[in-house]
């Protein structure tokens, strides 16, 4: 099951001329297929991406657990100026919590709350932005790190992989929700700009 984890391998599929992205979530230690994160935003923001940059309009990701066929959990980011609330859903629409993001941050961030405002984790990029830590209370939690794809890729594509860490192995499956989404909206939601 996607959420019984606490390490996953994300893997941007290449797309031409792609307005939705589609993201593998690979087990790591088995090497096998465990989820699918897809951009769904919808017709008319399909097109609108074409017009206005992907970073301001609203966006819908759903990510499939492969074992149930069904929607894990949804991440959901409004139309936005400046800094966005980007809010997360389980498989059933109960909302879960949100992420706030930072306005002035070296290297990205955010932080994540959950549905009651309780702070969950502070995200923070180191300054290349390629690689982030999951932290509570000063404490390292989690990280998200790039995974190089070799110099074709990086080079001619956008696609990025990399590997999504949780240091616990006690967390609650909505705290494992609240970090996976955040991992995945780092690239997702924050980072991709066309």
């Amino acid at each position: 099951m996607l959420l019984d984890k606490n390490t996953y391998f994300i893997k941007e599929q290449v797309q031409f001329m792609k307005l939705s992205g589609k993201y593998d979530i690979f087990d790591p230690i088995t090497n096998s297929q465990i989820g699918l994160a897809k951009e769904e935003p919808g017709g008319f923001i399909h097109f609108m991406r074409f017009l206005i940059s992907k970073a301001m309009l609203p966006n819908t990701v759903n990510i499939y657990d492969t074992e149930s066929n069904s929607i894990a959990f949804t991440i959901k980011k409004p139309f936005t100026f400046i800094r966005s609330k980007v809010s997360v859903y389980d498989g059933k629409g109960e909302y879960k919590g949100y992420f706030k993001g930072k306005i002035l941050t070296i290297g990205g961030g955010f932080w994540v709350f959950d549905s009651n405002e309780n702070e969950v984790a502070e995200i923070k990029g180191d300054w290349k932005g390629w690689n982030f830590n999951f932290l509570q209370q000063g404490k390292t939690i989690g990280t998200v790190t790039k995974k190089w794809a070799g110099l074709g890729k990086e080079l001619f594509t956008s696609a990025d992989n990399y590997v999504i860490a949780l240091n616990e192995e006690e967390f609650s499956n909505d705290k494992i929700m609240l970090l996976l989404a955040a991992g995945l909206a780092i690239d997702i939601v924050y980072k991709e700009k066309k």
